[in-house]
């Protein structure tokens, strides 16, 4: 049994084998092309089968609570100003109390979503967009703004530490899809297409229980090797409750495999830096690890990504 010690290391890819995977993934996923990327998959009929997981309405947020303290993982912490009741306490007319908020998007704390023009790659976005349609100004293709409508369909939670028995992964192990497909059987669950599909690594307990530590420089994650699995299934959107990639990258010369081939290759939509410690006690509860869920990103039309609660309904 892998323990704390022990971390999954599957083999290092070298650029060339990294090509390969890359061309074999968008060629498995060509259907998730145009503005909604892998969502495609999410057709009005799942969203509508979905609703059928919803069996005692509890409801369970899937984000973690906005960071505005600084720490070693996040150094520019979200800024949140209060205008409020002070000085004019001898005032008895109205008044408001009023917020100035300002947050990085994409940084290593804060739960939020990646929209697909939040990855450029060899000068390209997903489908062959080209990068110069982000601009300072915003962008104009792939952007937040295709997702107004939100996402709403079945969600599924993966718990990989729960599967290996130890309360997280360490920071540099990787999940494999050999750990989704275990995972998926000891839970009695099945991941299906057009699903939203959620991979607990433990990010979120170890972060709470053994201090902050500077995640850009490790942290568990997917194996590039895993998107197989999701590409089998035709996922609709992959979270995790950490950045969905490992630290360090197990690609030489590509630090964030898993974002280039999730969103730049296959289309899909990632949720990052979730948190899962409120769901699974409910899941094991229940017996059941599928679920309806929403996610409702702000309408921000372009922008490359925008803080998320995702919302799941058991």
């Amino acid at each position: 049994m892998t323990t704390r010690d022990s971390p999954v290391r599957p083999p290092r890819l070298t650029a060339p084998e990294f090509d390969t995977l890359y061309r074999r993934l968008a060629a498995a996923t060509s259907w998730a092309a145009g503005e909604r990327g892998a969502l495609a998959a999410l057709t009005p009929q799942r969203v509508a089968a979905a609703a059928q997981e919803i069996r005692s309405g509890r409801t369970v947020s899937l984000a973690a609570p906005v960071e505005i303290s600084p720490g070693p993982d996040s150094p520019e912490p979200a800024q949140h100003t209060m205008r409020a009741w002070s000085d004019r306490s001898d005032d008895p007319g109205l008044h408001f109390a009023r917020d100035s908020f300002a947050m990085n998007v994409h940084g290593d704390t804060d739960s939020h979503l990646d929209a697909l023009c939040h990855v450029i790659y060899r000068g390209t976005l997903h489908g062959g967009v080209d990068a110069s349609s982000v601009t300072a100004d915003g962008a104009t293709a792939l952007t937040v703004g295709a997702l107004a409508d939100g996402i709403v369909g079945r969600g599924v939670l993966l718990d990989v530490p729960r599967r290996r028995g130890v309360p997280w992964l360490e920071p540099g192990d990787h999940v494999t899809a050999d750990d989704l497909d275990a995972a998926e059987k000891s839970q009695g669950t099945r991941v299906g297409e057009g699903d939203l599909l959620f991979v607990r690594v433990g990010h979120r307990k170890r972060r709470a229980e053994a201090g902050a530590w500077p995640t850009a420089e490790a942290r568990a994650g997917l194996h590039p090797s895993a998107l197989h699995f999701l590409a089998d299934r035709r996922v609709a959107v992959l979270g995790s409750d950490g950045n969905n990639d490992t630290a360090p990258s197990s690609v030489d010369g590509v630090d964030f495999p898993v974002h280039v081939l999730a969103m730049h290759a296959m289309g899909l939509n990632l949720l990052d830096y979730l948190q899962f410690e409120h769901l699974v006690p409910v899941c094991a509860a229940l017996g059941r690890w599928s679920f309806f869920c929403v996610v409702a990103p702000l309408r921000l039309p372009a922008a490359t990504g925008s803080p998320v609660n995702p919302i799941a309904i058991v």
